[in-house]
């Protein structure tokens, strides 16, 4: 094995803490904190969110990996993945869609708590085999996913002053992380990407991603549209940040878990764009008076 191979995989866990880190911290910092109270009073929206993200979403999850013959880590992952919506460049594709920006920073702690919630808790039920208890899920996820996110909240909410001057400065980082990890796990994992053409990852995973974003698009019960649109985006993709902890705290991992695991971030960044571009449109039509 090269140097430059050994280098990449003993940074590579870490790398990925950053960008779980960095990337959360980005999001705590756009919270508002009167957005997500009026969220919570809204009993209607809390409804919709725990439907779409907790019934919903592990239920397709589960359809999916019993429907297509599916290796093992494969399916581990289409089902953990099933409980943690909103990747966290949801907001820049909500943005592009001419979505409901404040919505969108309601969704996403309360989605980004239900995944710390969720996961440790269902997953050791959920996924058949999977022997890492909820202690080892919940710690991980704590530190990477949840106070990240809440130190952020808490700077915006007392201190939106110094949010607005460090989150450019915080979204560069969580950036060049994001592009380090990529770089990084397509060196490492090249050829276990390409190992799984033909046994149904690829379609798993644009299943899933397309299906919770029609689904929840078009069942809006009384959303207004840009606020569809963000649920859509946020309920369609899944959020890698609370994904690898959990990923990492699983005892003996099968690399393919890993490997899954980044298809779907790659996949999701692809289609969401695609979807925020079509939501766009569709935002301009409504504006025009021809679409409700």
């Amino acid at each position: 094995m090269s140097t430059v191979m050994q280098f990449l995989e003993v940074i590579f866990k870490p790398v990925v803490y950053l960008f779980c880190v960095a990337n959360l911290a980005v999001m705590g910092l756009q919270v508002s904190m009167p957005e997500v109270v009026a969220v919570f009073k809204n009993k209607k929206t809390l409804a919709l969110i725990f439907v779409w993200g907790w019934v919903l979403g592990p239920a397709l999850g589960y359809l999916i990996v019993w429907i297509l013959p599916l290796a093992e880590p494969y399916v581990i992952v289409v089902l953990l993945s099933s409980l943690a919506p909103c990747a966290p460049y949801v907001p820049l594709m909500v943005a592009k869609a001419r979505g409901d920006m404040n919505f969108t920073g309601a969704l996403i702690p309360l989605v980004m708590v239900g995944a710390v919630v969720s996961i440790p808790l269902i997953g050791p039920l959920f996924v058949k085999g999977l022997t890492v208890t909820a202690g080892d899920l919940a710690k991980p996820l704590a530190l990477t996913v949840f106070l990240p996110m809440v130190i952020g909240a808490a700077v915006r909410h007392y201190a939106g002053a110094v949010a607005t001057r460090i989150l450019p400065a915080v979204n560069v980082f969580a950036r060049l992380t994001t592009l380090v990890m990529v770089l990084t796990v397509i060196v490492l994992f090249a050829q276990e990407m390409l190992d799984t053409v033909g046994s149904f990852a690829s379609l798993a995973i644009i299943v899933f991603t397309v299906g919770m974003g029609l689904i929840t698009y078009r069942f809006g019960f009384g959303l207004k549209q840009n606020q569809r649109s963000a649920m859509a985006l946020g309920m369609g993709t899944r959020n890698s940040a609370a994904l690898f902890p959990a990923i990492f705290a699983i005892p003996n991992l099968d690399p393919l878990v890993i490997t899954m695991a980044i298809m779907w971030g790659l996949w999701q960044i692809l289609i969401s764009a695609i979807g925020a571009r079509i939501f766009g449109k569709q935002a301009g039509q409504t504006v025009a008076g021809y679409a409700t």
